[in-house]
C-alpha cells in the first residue's frame, strides 16, 4: 500500500503522548554531517548511529523493512526471533518490540483500514514455514493467507517463498513470491484467492526476483501495481488485474520494493555493480525517481545520467551501505535505510538537507 497514506495524520511526540500536527521541516544546514550524499535537491546527511540499540537486549540479524504508522512511530521487521518487530520513535529511541514466530521475517506492509492500522508480515520460509500474516500493531494475529499449494494454485514442484505484500484500496492483498516461483498472487480482503500472474522468465510480464510489490496511486488515472524485477534491474507496472503496462529500467540497481511518498518514488538498491560485472558484494545505494520515472538522485551512488533520454549505468560511489533492503520516508523527507547482510547493523537515517 502507498505509504503516503500513513504518514500525514499525526506524530506521537513520545510513547503515550497526545497527537500533534506534523509539519514539513527540511534541514538546510550541511555543517553537522561528516558525510553528505545524494544529488541535486535530494541530498542527505548520513546518521550511522540513529537506530543503534543494545544488541544483547534487542538484537537484529538483518534489518529487512520499515514502515511508519499514523502516530509517527517507525516499525521495523528483522529475522531475529527474540524481537521480530522493533518500534522506534523518530529520534531513534526504542519504544517497544514483539514477535518470535518469524525466523525468516522479511516483508512488512502497513494497511490503513480507517479505524485502525494493521501489519502484513511475510516470512519467506527458507526454514520450512513460509507465512503471510496480518497482525495488529501490537502483534495479535488477525488473518493468515493460505499457501498456494494448499489451495491447488501451485503444483508440488513450485516453491513458495513470499517476500512482500501490497494492499489495494478495496482491501485486496497482493503477495510477491519473490524468492520462490516469481508469481504475484492476488487475494480478496477476506483471504480468498483471485488470480496469479507473472512467473519466472525474461518476458515483459515475467520476473527475475519479484522482490517487492507496491500500489501506485499517483496521478489522476487508475491505481497500478509497481512490481520489482530485481534481477532485471527494473520495476514493472501492471494493472490491478495483472495486465502488463510498462518497464522502468534502472541499469546497475538491483532494486527492492518501490516506496511512494507524495509524487516521488524511493527504493533501496540491494546491490550495485562493478562496471560490466554482476552483483558486487557489500554494495548498494538508494535511488529516487520523480513522477515521470526519471532518476533524480542516487544517495550513495553515482549521479544519474541520461543520454538521448536513456538512463546510463548506475554504480555505488560512496561506501555507505551494505545491501540497502528497504527505505522508509518520514514527513520531513528523511530516509531510514534498512540493510541486509550488513554485519547485524541497525538502520541508518539519511537526513534531508
Amino acid at each position: 500500500m502507498n505509504r503516503r497514506n500513513f504518514t500525514k495524520q499525526g506524530l506521537l511526540a513520545t510513547a503515550g503522548a497526545t497527537l500533534m500536527p506534523r509539519a514539513l521541516h527540511i534541514i538546510s544546514k550541511k555543517a553537522p554531517f561528516k558525510e553528505i550524499i545524494g544529488h541535486g535537491d535530494f541530498q542527505y546527511g548520513v546518521d550511522r548511529d540513529w537506530g543503534n540499540l543494545d544488541p544483547m537486549s534487542t538484537p537484529v540479524k538483518n534489518c529487512h523493512e520499515m514502515v511508519q504508522d499514523r502516530f509517527g512511530r517507525l516499525i521495523m521487521i528483522t529475522d531475529e526471533t527474540k524481537n521480530n518487530i522493533i518500534i522506534y520513535d523518530k529520534s531513534g529511541k526504542y519504544l517497544a518490540s514483539w514477535g518470535s514466530s518469524f525466523p525468516d521475517g522479511h516483508g512488512l506492509t502497513l494497511s490503513d483500514e480507517g479505524d485502525a492500522e494493521y501489519l502484513w508480515i511475510c516470512d519467506n520460509g527458507f526454514g520450512g514455514n513460509p507465512q503471510v500474516v496480518k497482525t495488529t500493531l501490537e502483534g495479535r494475529e488477525v488473518m493468515r493467507l493460505p499457501a498456494p499449494k494448499d489451495i491447488g494454485v501451485y503444483p508440488e514442484t513450485d516453491n513458495f517463498y513470499p517476500t512482500e505484500t501490497a494492499v489495494a484500496s478495496n482491501g485486496d492483498v497482493y503477495v510477491a513470491d519473490g524468492y520462490g516461483s516469481q508469481w504475484i498472487l492476488q487475494f480478496s480482503k477476506e483471504g480468498h484467492f483471485i488470480r496469479k500472474f507473472g512467473g519466472r522468465g525474461d518476458g515483459d510480464s515475467q520476473f527475475s526476483t519479484a522482490h517487492g510489490v507496491c500500489v501506485d496511486s499517483r496521478g489522476n488515472g487508475p491505481d497500478t501495481l509497481l512490481i520489482t524485477s530485481r534481477g532485471h534491474n527494473a520495476f514493472k507496472r501492471f494493472t490491478m488485474e495483472g495486465d502488463y503496462l510498462e518497464t522502468i529500467f534502472l541499469p546497475g540497481a538491483f532494486v527492492c520494493r518501490a516506496v511512494i511518498d507524495d509524487d516521488m518514488l524511493y527504493s533501496g538498491a540491494c546491490w550495485s555493480r562493478l562496471k560490466y560485472l554482476n552483483q558486487t558484494p557489500n554494495s548498494g545505494f538508494v535511488t529516487i525517481l520523480d513522477a515521470n520515472a526519471m532518476v533524480v538522485s542516487n544517495p550513495g551512488g553515482t549521479a544519474p545520467e541520461y543520454r538521448d533520454g536513456v538512463l546510463q549505468l548506475m554504480l555505488q560511489k560512496e561506501k555507505v551501505f551494505h545491501h540497502c533492503h528497504d527505505v522508509c520516508i518520514d514527513e520531513d523527507k528523511n530516509i531510514y535505510v534498512c540493510q541486509w547482510n550488513a554485519e547485524q547493523s541497525y538502520p541508518i537515517r539519511l537526513q534531508r538537507i
